[in-house]
């Protein structure tokens, strides 16, 4: 079925969700001149709390800067926006997907002439990579298509257009009977996979690419290093080659959608025993005990959606 529900916020105001529409001439829809993100509102026992906002916010407006489009919400209010989405669907756990948009004017390349449009939509969705794929971890495949070079796009920005790379990433996986690729950047070293950061554990020590790698500056990556330092572990930032992955003790990926994934094997090579590491399950308990609302919010990652005595609703 399609990921949808009853309202959207749209431009300022809820809207009903078959009403979020634009025209055919709608300037991303041509040149892909749009930028996004992906957050999580996770389920607690004080009701749905959204998973990092504010660091989430910053990276679209940074986004936004990058691609020259205004964005006239703050991060407070987009905050706000998204809680009153939440609200209005009546959601104890979602998706949540921001995405600034040149709207219709000019069929030109430079749409800075169109209006820029936002839209703050939340929907039910569950595990990216399946909700196996967290305990039994995925198998991946080293892609033939490099991940974009800085001067030929941004990667640090979170843009629409620069998705077809990741596209192409992902569906030669697919098609090949993998669930996920990696690609390494124009020098040859690993980067990331089609919508996740990537972590390498080999003797206790735990690594991952730079941002001068090619990848996305990812939220839940930063997650990944503050818990991993929290539990004791070394982290480095550091470049990796193909065959670093192939005698790693364990890997996983880290993201929104992907949250904290095993990977069992690389290019059809067992990665550590071929099962989840205990590295790995550490960082994961540590994670979805904080986002559960079963552990303690340390790091002050929760947003709690509704006030304390708000929550359960009354149907």
């Amino acid at each position: 079925m399609p990921m949808r529900a009853d309202w959207m916020w749209m431009n300022g105001s809820l809207i009903p969700w078959d009403q979020a529409n634009v025209h055919v001439f709608t300037h991303a829809l041509h040149y892909g001149t749009s930028a996004f993100e992906g957050i999580r509102a996770y389920s607690t026992p004080q009701g749905p709390a959204i998973f990092r906002g504010p660091e989430h916010y910053r990276r679209l407006h940074d986004s936004c800067k990058i691609m020259r489009m205004p964005l006239a919400y703050s991060v407070d209010d987009l905050i706000a926006a998204t809680k009153t989405a939440i609200r209005a669907n009546r959601q104890d756990s979602c998706y949540i997907r921001p995405l600034v948009f040149r709207g219709y004017e000019t069929l030109g390349v430079d749409g800075r002439k169109c209006p820029v449009e936002i839209i703050i939509g939340t929907v039910p969705w569950g595990a990216y990579l399946g909700a196996e794929a967290l305990e039994q971890g995925v198998d991946v495949v080293i892609s033939s298509w490099r991940r974009m070079s800085p001067g030929a796009f941004t990667p640090l920005g979170k843009i629409g257009g620069q998705y077809v790379n990741s596209q192409h990433v992902a569906m030669e996986a697919h098609d090949l009977g993998y669930n996920e690729g990696i690609s390494l950047d124009a020098q040859g070293h690993v980067s990331e996979g089609s919508g996740e950061n990537l972590f390498m554990i080999r003797d206790g020590v735990i690594y991952t690419p730079p941002l001068s790698a090619s990848i996305l500056g990812g939220i839940t990556r930063d997650c990944a290093v503050a818990i991993a330092e929290d539990l004791g572990y070394e982290v480095k930032e550091a470049y990796l080659t193909r065959e670093m992955l192939y005698i790693a003790d364990e890997l996983f990926f880290t993201g929104t959608a992907a949250e904290v994934t095993p990977i069992r094997s690389v290019d059809r090579i067992s990665v550590g025993s071929g099962s989840r590491g205990p590295i790995t399950k550490a960082i994961q308990d540590q994670f979805f005990g904080i986002t559960a609302g079963k552990l303690p919010d340390k790091f002050g990652w929760l947003d709690h959606v509704y006030a304390a005595g708000e929550w359960p609703l009354e149907q």
